[in-house]
Order: C-alpha cells, then structure tokens, then sequence
C-alpha cells in the first residue's frame, strides 16, 4: 500500500465519521474495491457518544451481522432499561466474532442465569477468524443476565452478560 493511498483512505474514513455525525446515524458500513482481493472494509460507529472506527483490508469475507438490540435469551433475571454497557458487572466482548454459549453443539452452555461463577471460569466461546477463544470471567459472582444468543455475532465492546 502507498502512502498517498493511505492517506487516501484515512481522508475517507475521517469523512464517513463526519457523515455519521452530520446526519444523525448511528452506523455506517461501506466496502471501498481497489481490484482483485484487494479492499476496504470500513465499520463506523457510535458507542456511548463516541465514535469507534474498524477498518480492515483486505477483507474477502462479508461484514458479521449487526448484534441484536435485545437479549436473545428470553429467561433474563432483571428488567434494567438501563445500557447494561454500562453495567459495572457487565462482561463485553474483547473482539469482533460469533459468540457461542456452549462448548459444542448440544452440549449445555458454559453458564445460565443465576450460575455462580469464579474469577476465569469460561463463561463462552468467541470464535474470530476459526480460533476458539475462551472468554473468562473477569470477577466473581453470579451470572444476572446473558444478553447474546448463541451463534451471535458479536462487536468489539458489545455488552455479553452481567455478573454481579
């Protein structure tokens, strides 16, 4: 990649954040094709009034499926309207990838609501790029709410499950 490319493209991502702002969005994605095997993905979007950038090229494969704005798990312990983002138990996502429950298909997940956990103990898998990672508590506690389905696409920062 050139410099003048890069500086090409750092121009258009500061221009689709700028876009986002203008006109209140609250997410934008666009695929910028340079020729063969050779892109930009571009994911802008607003997180708590700030704006979160991820750019990735080249990408051949398809931008994950937006995360679902409510709990998949109908089975929820509490009724917080609140952002559980901004939970102080809340467990996000360390990366982009598709968020399984279980250790395979199944199997029983690693956790349900009201589980006791300890401090490392697997609460679920984030599969990025075919690597498995296990995703541990960060505390111990008791498991209040799971807020992903399984085979959820899940964002870098997205709020996974709430442990008190």
């Amino acid at each position: 990649m050139t410099n003048s490319r890069n500086d090409a493209d750092v121009a258009f991502i500061k221009a689709l954040a700028e876009l986002l702002n203008e006109n209140d969005l609250t997410e934008l994605r666009v695929k910028r094709e340079y020729g063969d095997n050779d892109s930009l993905n571009v994911h802008v979007s607003k997180l708590t009034g700030q704006v979160m950038m991820q750019a990735a090229a080249p990408a051949p494969a398809p931008a994950p499926a937006p995360v679902p704005a409510a709990p998949a798990n109908a089975g929820t312990a509490t009724t917080d309207s609140a952002d559980p983002a901004q939970h102080p138990g809340a467990v996000t996502s360390p990366m982009v990838g598709t968020a399984y429950l279980a250790p395979e298909p199944g199997a029983a997940n690693f956790v349900s609501i009201g589980a006791s956990v300890s401090e490392g103990d697997t609460l679920m898998i984030i599969e990025a790029m075919k690597t498995m990672n296990h995703i541990p508590a960060p505390r111990a506690g008791t498991v209040k709410r799971i807020l992903i389905g399984d085979g959820s696409p899940v964002e870098f920062g997205a709020p996974l499950m709430i442990i008190e």
